[in-house]
């Protein structure tokens, strides 16, 4: 069995046995702030399946985001590696797309221009029939020439991730995408995410701090500590989708994070 497919335990690496996307290995960062050493992030090993939801969930200031935009290849580790196919993660790469939160609309095209705005290389033809694609696939039909400003925060998510996924990518990186949605819009966004990624199985690293968040979408909930981050936990969700978030199992999942975060008996 090769290194790459070889089983994984349930802390470390995906539940079933599936090939190795993303590996991080003992990846460590400090920033400079006026002068001083901010550790931000410290050891963290992490392996990611091909195809796996994986969620990284902790307080405001952990160093989620930080490790994403490191998987991602905006940031360069202090310390350790980070791989992806096995090879060396030395910067972005068309291959991997990161969806911020409501930041990454160009007001200045239209819904199809949006979505294919990474297409150029495309013929016409093959151009039109990705974006018309991926218009239906998130629901936008109807929308083609509207502009950002004439649509609500999750259209505007909607064009986010379908711009991201009319590329091909093989990983998706989504840093907080819903967050500045409100509670309603955010539960059909995580309905629609879902839905297209069970359609298309591409690899999801999703930063969150809400907890029903993570145990509704991922795989796996990656729980991390207060800065320096470090991996404290790492939930496997055992829950088939759709998931019931009143059943005793994803309550019992939903209490136990919170319990390892120190919030069981706060609420």
């Amino acid at each position: 069995m090769s290194a790459s497919t070889r089983p994984t335990s349930a802390t470390q690496g995906p539940t079933r046995n599936v090939r190795i996307k993303l590996r991080t290995e003992n990846v460590s960062m400090i920033f400079q702030r006026e002068g001083k050493a901010l550790p931000v992030l410290e050891d963290i090993d992490l392996e990611v399946g091909d195809g796996e939801f994986v969620c990284l969930l902790g307080p405001s200031g952990c160093g989620k985001s930080t490790l994403l935009s490191a998987m991602a290849g905006f940031l360069t580790p202090t310390g350790g590696k980070i791989r992806i196919d096995g090879e060396i993660v030395r910067g972005p790469d068309p291959r991997r797309i990161f969806v911020f939160q409501e930041r990454g609309v160009f007001p200045w095209l239209t819904v199809e221009g949006n979505i294919g705005f990474g297409l150029s290389k495309l013929s016409r033809s093959e151009r039109a029939k990705r974006v018309s694609y991926y218009l239906q696939m998130v629901g936008l039909e109807g929308f083609e020439k509207s502009y950002p400003h004439e649509l609500s925060g999750g259209m505007k998510q909607r064009v986010e991730v379908a711009r991201a996924l009319a590329v091909n990518p093989d990983v998706m990186f989504l840093d907080e995408p819903f967050g500045a949605l409100d509670s309603i819009t955010r539960l059909i966004m995580r309905g629609e995410l879902l839905r297209i990624w069970q359609a298309e199985r591409k690899t999801i690293l999703f930063v969150t701090h809400d907890i029903d968040e993570a145990v509704q979408l991922a795989d796996r909930v990656v729980v991390m500590s207060a800065r320096p981050g470090r991996i404290q936990q790492i939930v496997p969700i055992d829950i088939s989708h759709p998931r019931d978030i009143s059943s005793p199992r994803y309550l019992e999942l939903r209490d136990g994070i919170l319990g390892q975060i120190g919030l069981a008996h706060r609420l």
